[in-house]
Protein backbone atom coordinates (compact mmCIF):
# COMPACT_ATOMS: atom_id res chain seq x y z
CA UNK A 1 0.00 0.00 0.00
CA UNK A 2 1.20 3.39 -0.58
CA UNK A 3 0.71 6.49 1.51
CA UNK A 4 0.95 9.99 0.71
CA UNK A 5 1.86 12.64 2.90
CA UNK A 6 0.30 15.97 4.02
CA UNK A 7 2.80 18.47 3.80
CA UNK A 8 2.73 22.31 4.82
CA UNK A 9 4.44 25.41 5.83
CA UNK A 10 4.31 26.72 9.28
CA UNK A 11 2.19 30.19 8.43
CA UNK A 12 3.12 32.05 11.96
CA UNK A 13 6.48 33.17 10.14
CA UNK A 14 5.09 36.61 9.23
CA UNK A 15 8.40 37.31 7.43
CA UNK A 16 7.27 34.73 4.99
CA UNK A 17 4.09 35.25 3.59
CA UNK A 18 5.25 36.53 0.84
CA UNK A 19 6.76 33.10 -0.16
CA UNK A 20 3.40 31.34 0.69
CA UNK A 21 2.37 31.33 -2.73
CA UNK A 22 5.90 29.81 -4.49
CA UNK A 23 5.88 26.86 -1.95
CA UNK A 24 3.38 24.22 -4.11
CA UNK A 25 2.38 21.56 -2.78
CA UNK A 26 4.20 19.50 -5.35
CA UNK A 27 7.08 21.26 -4.34
CA UNK A 28 7.05 20.55 -0.46
CA UNK A 29 6.31 16.78 -1.48
CA UNK A 30 9.38 16.88 -3.28
CA UNK A 31 11.46 17.37 -0.13
CA UNK A 32 13.60 15.05 1.76
CA UNK A 33 15.83 15.61 4.76
CA UNK A 34 16.70 13.56 8.00
CA UNK A 35 14.06 12.81 10.46
CA UNK A 36 10.84 12.96 8.76
CA UNK A 37 9.68 10.51 6.37
CA UNK A 38 9.70 10.83 2.57
CA UNK A 39 6.14 12.13 1.16
CA UNK A 40 5.29 8.79 -0.47
CA UNK A 41 5.91 5.75 1.88
CA UNK A 42 5.38 2.14 -0.10
CA UNK A 43 4.66 -1.04 2.64
CA UNK A 44 3.14 -4.16 3.16
CA UNK A 45 2.15 -6.61 5.45
CA UNK A 46 5.29 -8.21 6.62
CA UNK A 47 7.62 -5.20 5.75
CA UNK A 48 10.17 -4.41 8.70
CA UNK A 49 10.09 -0.49 9.27
CA UNK A 50 12.24 1.31 12.22
CA UNK A 51 10.59 4.40 14.17
CA UNK A 52 11.93 7.90 13.76
CA UNK A 53 10.74 9.35 16.65
CA UNK A 54 9.63 7.90 20.26
CA UNK A 55 5.72 7.34 20.73
CA UNK A 56 5.23 6.09 24.12
CA UNK A 57 8.57 5.29 25.75
CA UNK A 58 6.98 2.86 28.48
CA UNK A 59 5.44 0.80 26.38
CA UNK A 60 9.07 0.40 24.27
CA UNK A 61 8.01 2.34 21.14
CA UNK A 62 11.58 4.94 20.93
CA UNK A 63 13.41 6.14 17.92
CA UNK A 64 15.01 3.37 16.37
CA UNK A 65 12.73 0.58 17.64
CA UNK A 66 12.16 -2.01 15.23
CA UNK A 67 8.98 -3.64 14.14
CA UNK A 68 7.42 -5.82 11.72
CA UNK A 69 3.91 -4.11 9.72
CA UNK A 70 0.98 -6.77 10.31
CA UNK A 71 -1.81 -5.02 9.35
CA UNK A 72 -2.12 -1.75 7.30
CA UNK A 73 -5.49 0.78 7.82
CA UNK A 74 -6.54 4.10 6.30
CA UNK A 75 -4.82 5.87 8.85
CA UNK A 76 -3.04 3.42 11.06
CA UNK A 77 -0.46 0.51 10.60
CA UNK A 78 -0.62 -2.30 13.21
CA UNK A 79 3.44 -3.90 13.81
CA UNK A 80 4.97 -6.21 15.94
CA UNK A 81 8.08 -5.18 17.76
CA UNK A 82 10.58 -7.31 17.26
CA UNK A 83 13.57 -5.48 19.55
CA UNK A 84 14.35 -5.73 22.83
CA UNK A 85 12.65 -5.65 25.61
CA UNK A 86 8.63 -5.47 24.21
CA UNK A 87 9.46 -8.39 21.40
CA UNK A 88 6.10 -9.72 20.49
CA UNK A 89 4.23 -6.80 21.64
CA UNK A 90 1.37 -5.25 18.98
CA UNK A 91 1.58 -1.34 18.46
CA UNK A 92 -1.09 1.05 16.14
CA UNK A 93 0.66 3.71 15.01
CA UNK A 94 -1.33 6.50 13.60
CA UNK A 95 -0.33 9.53 11.16
CA UNK A 96 0.92 12.84 12.80
CA UNK A 97 2.98 16.23 12.18
CA UNK A 98 6.28 16.19 12.12
CA UNK A 99 9.09 18.74 11.39
CA UNK A 100 12.90 18.30 10.83
CA UNK A 101 14.90 19.60 14.14
CA UNK A 102 17.09 21.58 11.80
CA UNK A 103 15.13 22.78 8.87
CA UNK A 104 17.99 23.03 5.99
CA UNK A 105 15.18 25.84 4.44
CA UNK A 106 14.14 29.21 5.14
CA UNK A 107 11.06 27.73 6.05
CA UNK A 108 9.28 25.52 8.74
CA UNK A 109 8.06 22.19 6.72
CA UNK A 110 5.28 20.44 8.75
CA UNK A 111 4.73 16.72 6.86
CA UNK A 112 1.81 14.16 8.45
CA UNK A 113 2.95 10.86 7.92
CA UNK A 114 3.63 7.81 9.42
CA UNK A 115 6.32 8.10 11.77
CA UNK A 116 8.46 5.27 10.15
CA UNK A 117 10.49 4.15 7.43
CA UNK A 118 11.13 1.22 6.30
CA UNK A 119 14.40 -0.56 7.30
CA UNK A 120 15.76 -3.81 5.40
CA UNK A 121 19.30 -2.42 6.58
CA UNK A 122 20.86 -0.25 9.25
CA UNK A 123 24.08 1.17 10.08
CA UNK A 124 26.42 -0.19 12.10
CA UNK A 125 26.19 2.45 14.97
CA UNK A 126 21.72 1.72 14.65
CA UNK A 127 22.46 -1.71 15.21
CA UNK A 128 24.17 -1.17 18.82
CA UNK A 129 22.26 -2.84 21.74
CA UNK A 130 20.55 -5.12 19.61
CA UNK A 131 20.26 -8.52 19.49
CA UNK A 132 20.05 -10.32 16.32
CA UNK A 133 19.74 -14.20 15.09
CA UNK A 134 20.59 -13.26 11.66
CA UNK A 135 22.93 -10.47 10.43
CA UNK A 136 24.51 -9.44 6.75
CA UNK A 137 27.43 -7.34 6.96
CA UNK A 138 28.29 -5.31 3.80
CA UNK A 139 31.32 -3.23 3.78
CA UNK A 140 32.30 -1.97 0.51
CA UNK A 141 34.52 0.79 2.55
CA UNK A 142 36.82 -0.28 5.62
CA UNK A 143 35.12 1.12 9.24
CA UNK A 144 36.80 4.58 10.60
CA UNK A 145 37.72 2.35 13.69
CA UNK A 146 37.57 -0.59 15.97
CA UNK A 147 35.26 0.11 17.84
CA UNK A 148 32.91 0.16 15.16
CA UNK A 149 33.73 -3.09 13.70
CA UNK A 150 33.51 -4.68 17.06
CA UNK A 151 29.83 -3.41 17.61
CA UNK A 152 29.17 -4.71 13.98
CA UNK A 153 30.50 -8.39 14.72
CA UNK A 154 29.32 -8.75 18.65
Amino acid sequence: MEYCSADSVDKSDELLNLAFGVLTPEFLNSLKTSGIPNHKLRIKVGTPIILLQSLDQANGLCNGTRLIVTRLGTNVVEAKIITEPNIGHRTYTPRMNMSPSYSPWPFKLIRRQFSFMVSFAMAINKSQGQSLAHVGLYLPNPVFCHGQLYVALS
